[in-house]
């Protein structure tokens, strides 16, 4: 990338996500706005002397932007996290095709997504509840499986390694409602993708990034020992929400677009004091 600067010239935005951005390279892109997309908990996963460097920080929650606050007094945040905040119209849509799962979960094979609180209340309902996981990449996939057919649970497994994108959408079409059981993670981009394929999603109440895009229209939030219930509920009723139609009138990325426009033009006037500067 250093190279690609210096032959090209630095961009007027760099976008650095998660962990792995070099110091050399931000100061390469000084003169860059430079946006940081926090995408796991906790909010600042890189060190302070890179974090510095930062112009904006966008978060998937209000306590996110009062840890970067704490580290970086008067650094600019948003609560504006790319993957579900900037979804696109039909990279996932309803297919219309027959429902055969009751619910889906794509989510990584690790710890942090907790298949493992999903599968305790698989256990205790009917044997026809019947689920698909998805799994991108992932340590703990063959565990998985092996449980699943330990406990003779109505349950597929699809990866690793993952599937195209159109795939994950014609799976998704398949099953009723999407699940997220994650903790601590970041606002996972999933929530508005299931919602664009037209599932409504039931989330744990505790994910600490996210649960702001679970509205009465778009799916249900229970306690982690509700799952359950949570599961039976969204069975019954999942035809019931909106979710493609609420995404499309909020989440999607021209929406956003217009709400990071301001913060752009804030932080380029304060750096050039002209917008036409460079």
């Amino acid at each position: 990338m250093l190279a690609f600067v210096r032959d090209h010239g630095a961009p007027h935005i760099l976008v650095v996500y998660g962990l792995g951005v070099a110091p050399a390279l931000l100061e390469a892109c000084a003169d860059s706005i430079i946006i940081y997309n926090s995408i796991d908990a906790p909010a600042l996963r890189v060190p302070p002397e890179v974090s510095a460097r930062f112009d904006l920080v966008l978060t998937g929650a209000e306590w996110q932007s009062d840890e970067v606050e704490a580290r970086h007094p008067g650094m600019a945040t948003a609560i504006m996290p790319v993957g579900p905040e900037f979804a696109g119209v039909d990279q996932h849509r309803p297919l219309g095709g027959p429902k055969d799962y009751d619910l889906i979960y794509v989510a990584a094979a690790q710890g942090y997504k907790r298949h493992d609180l999903l599968l305790d209340a698989l256990e205790t309902l009917p044997r026809d509840v019947r689920a698909l996981f998805v799994f991108g990449y992932g340590e703990e996939a063959d565990r998985l499986r092996a449980r699943i057919a330990d406990a003779g649970l109505s349950v597929d497994c699809i990866g690793p390694p993952g599937v195209p994108i159109d795939e994950v959408n014609r799976l998704m079409n398949r099953a009723r409602f999407g699940m997220v059981c994650g903790r601590d993670d970041g606002a996972p981009a999933i929530l508005t993708e299931y919602m664009l394929a037209g599932l409504p999603v039931l989330c744990t109440d505790d994910l600490v990034c996210g649960r702001q895009f679970i509205l009465p229209d778009t799916g249900r939030c229970v306690a982690p020992g509700d799952l359950a219930g949570g599961i039976m509920a969204m069975r019954a009723d999942a035809v019931a929400f909106s979710p493609r139609d609420t995404v499309l009138a909020r989440w999607t990325w021209p929406h956003t677009i217009e709400r990071l426009r301001p913060l752009l033009k804030k932080i380029w006037l304060n750096k050039y004091g002209n917008i036409d500067a460079g």
